[in-house]
């Protein structure tokens, strides 16, 4: 896993991997595959080298990850970007250096697990960037990210979906699921689409119309 595919710059999503969890190494491979750009916090470099990976870009405030500079000496040409600002994570630093940089895709990896509130800022913060790019964030047994106001998509009869507000989400409406919603609301920590399924083989489709709305696509 020394290096990752050659594409066009920019066209493929970009790949942050933050300091959660660590994913399988298939997974990490699959999107590796096609990442152009490969961008690793500050705090994770050491476990992410030690695997062998390629990376294009370290980002963070470099309090954990000291002698940067020669610790990366085998990983030429590469970006160190310093971003002391303690007012945003470093997440939210790389998202927005990314967007900076031209990227209109992200997929992010190592964001959940080991600390539960870096996990859920890392999934709720999600809805911040939603005008400005496309945020994807997996692990091991999910697929996250923020619905468009129409959306609709192919799924396998059982395949489980789960709709978790941030705030307020009204004028929900769906079809294909096994629970579908009409003219709903769903409230964060009160009321969510959570553990729904496809109902058959085919589109399922759902729309909103006011609010921000994620797409958990988990598997046991």
């Amino acid at each position: 896993m020394s290096s990752h595919h050659i594409v066009k710059d920019k066209q493929e999503p970009a790949l942050i991997i933050a300091n959660g969890e660590a994913c399988s190494y298939e997974l990490l491979s699959q999107l590796l595959e096609w990442s152009p750009t490969v961008l690793v916090l500050d705090g994770a470099i050491t476990r992410v080298l030690e695997l062998g990976i390629k990376v294009d870009i370290v980002l963070g405030d470099f309090d954990s990850a000291k002698n940067i500079e020669e610790l990366l000496i085998d990983q030429q040409p590469i970006k160190i970007i310093h971003t002391p600002d303690q007012n945003k994570t470093d997440l939210e630093k790389g998202i927005e250096y990314l967007i900076n940089e031209g990227h209109k895709a992200i997929n992010i990896l190592w964001a959940t697990g080991r600390r539960a509130d870096h996990t859920i800022t890392n999934i709720t913060n999600m809805v911040r960037y939603k005008s400005d790019v496309s945020l994807v964030l997996y692990d091991d047994y999910s697929k996250i990210f923020c619905l468009p106001k129409y959306f609709e998509k192919w799924y396998l009869k059982g395949f489980p979906i789960s709709l978790i507000p941030i705030g307020d989400v009204t004028g929900i409406n769906s079809k294909g699921l096994k629970y579908n919603l009409t003219n709903e609301t769903l409230s964060i920590g009160y009321k969510s689409g959570s553990s729904n399924e496809a109902e058959n083989d085919g589109i399922v489709s759902i729309s909103y119309e006011n609010g921000d709305l994620l797409m958990m696509e988990c598997h046991d």
